[in-house]
């Protein structure tokens, strides 16, 4: 057994030209790239029991070298995958079942009757390969950079494989992100942890493609440094998987969930004050708003909008044929993996991220509940979208954190709240006016009268 690590890049085929000839990659490639063909056939039960044990079953053919493969799914976090890998080489194009022991066997397959894996699905694909090196510092980085070009056949169904894929071979994992945000700056690159065995099986049933990450295990004495790191990373790995399949299917609800992911991400990363310095944030915020300023507007119209909804994917697509998407998720990851906002605070700053979450949740949504100033906004509703970017700030830790807060009402109070929310992105017009304000009126007043916001109010 081994350690795969490794990192998933989507690119169209011009792209994957582009990058043989790349400056970097030329400066650093020690082997000279090479070419070879691989073809997989994935097995599986009938009733997929090994894809439900998070568990690929491969035979792969790389020339006249015939290798059964084992790959057990492990940490999976904005395209970057760690995960265990076991393999054999075997005299003939046959499982060799025997090999699925009790060392490799999932525990949780331990009763299922081997002779039921039957082939699923095929993924065959050229293979351009080098050897990428280079000095980091005091240690070696050793990293086999990958161009697949092929297709996953599954029955009559088949999707394109086109990516550029490496994989860790000596030296700290951040030189993959390192090395893939540096490409990423000159060709656009899409970080995608969906591996060509998740894209075989969505051939086979559209909804396999497990959309949302693990909620964040927060708990109320764990530093908000632990909870904001947390709550980003899968913030920024949602809007990618939602990426991956929007652009795969072109289903609304996953454009209006990526766009809801970013907005999330950028309220939360504001609402940190001094824990998470606003020039060492600069930048993050600076990505967030050029892609929310393009896609909110868009979604908001396209809600009320057939004709823009249809015309949504094509414009997607232009997206992520334009560096800026996977710039944006490889250098998020990047600053994330360095906790980068920790990095020039003191003082106050300091205190505030190490303090517990529960504790200064507690009292960052007191000063925030206090500064929206709800009464001033019953008597100047026209005037409440001005108050957009604090709302978002208390909904997102409402949403994600709520758990480790002790008031009452907590549910009722985020629903109320995304009324408000809904109706101060609404734009005045002369036919809604009138009817408009007063339910501002209304609701600011309902979330005045929520047993939680009073209690807040009190922090």
């Amino acid at each position: 057994m081994h350690k795969e690590t490794e990192l998933k890049l989507r690119a169209s085929r011009e792209t994957l030209a582009a990058l043989r000839e790349h400056p970097l990659l030329k400066k650093r490639n020690k082997s000279g790239w090479q070419t070879r063909e691989l073809l997989n056939q994935y097995f599986d039960t009938p009733e997929r029991d090994l894809s439900a044990a998070r568990v690929a079953l491969r035979l792969r053919r790389d020339g006249e070298v015939i290798i059964q493969t084992l790959k057990c799914r492990g940490q999976s976090v904005a395209g970057l995958s760690e995960r265990n890998e076991y393999e054999w080489h075997l005299d003939k194009v046959k499982l060799d079942l025997k090999k699925l022991d009790a060392t490799c066997w999932p525990e949780q397959l331990a009763e299922l009757d081997k002779k039921t894996i039957k082939p699923l699905f095929t993924t065959d694909f050229t293979r351009e390969y080098a050897e990428i090196s280079w000095g980091r510092g005091k240690a070696k980085v050793v990293i086999e950079a990958a161009l697949d070009q092929g297709f996953v056949i599954a029955g009559k169904r088949k999707e394109e494989i086109c990516e550029l894929e490496l994989e860790l071979r000596e030296g700290a994992p951040e030189a993959l992100l390192e090395l893939a945000a540096e490409l990423s700056a000159s060709v656009a690159l899409m970080p995608c942890d969906i591996s060509k065995a998740e894209r075989g099986y969505r051939l086979l049933d559209e909804n396999s493609y497990e959309l949302d990450l693990p909620a964040s295990e927060l708990d109320a004495e764990m530093p908000l440094d632990d909870a904001y790191a947390a709550l980003a990373w899968q913030l920024l790995g949602s809007s990618q998987r939602l990426a991956e399949q929007y652009r795969h299917n072109g289903h609304w609800r996953l454009l209006q969930d990526w766009v809801r992911c970013l907005a999330e991400l950028r309220a939360l990363t504001a609402s940190l004050g001094q824990a998470a310095p606003r020039p060492v944030t600069r930048a993050l915020r600076a990505s967030l708003d050029a892609l929310l300023e393009d896609w909110r507007p868009l979604v908001q119209a396209g809600n009320d909008d057939e004709d823009i909804r249809r015309a949504a994917p094509e414009q997607f697509a232009e997206e992520l044929q334009d560096p800026r998407w996977g710039q944006f998720s490889l250098e998020t990851a990047r600053w994330l993996t360095a906790r980068a906002w920790t990095v020039e605070r003191k003082g106050r700053g300091e205190r505030q991220g190490k303090a517990q979450l529960a504790s200064w949740l507690h009292h960052q949504l007191g000063e925030e509940a206090r500064a929206l100033k709800l009464p001033l906004y019953v008597q100047r509703p026209e005037d409440l979208a001005e108050q957009l970017p604090r709302i978002e700030g208390i909904l997102a830790w409402l949403h994600h954190a709520r758990q480790v807060l002790d008031v009452p009402q907590q549910d009722r109070l985020y629903g109320e709240l995304n009324k408000l929310h809904e109706l101060a992105e609404q734009a005045l017009g002369e036919e809604n006016q009138d009817e408009l304000l007063e339910a501002r009126i209304e609701q600011a007043r309902a979330i005045e009268q929520n047993r939680a916001w009073k209690q807040l109010l009190k922090a």
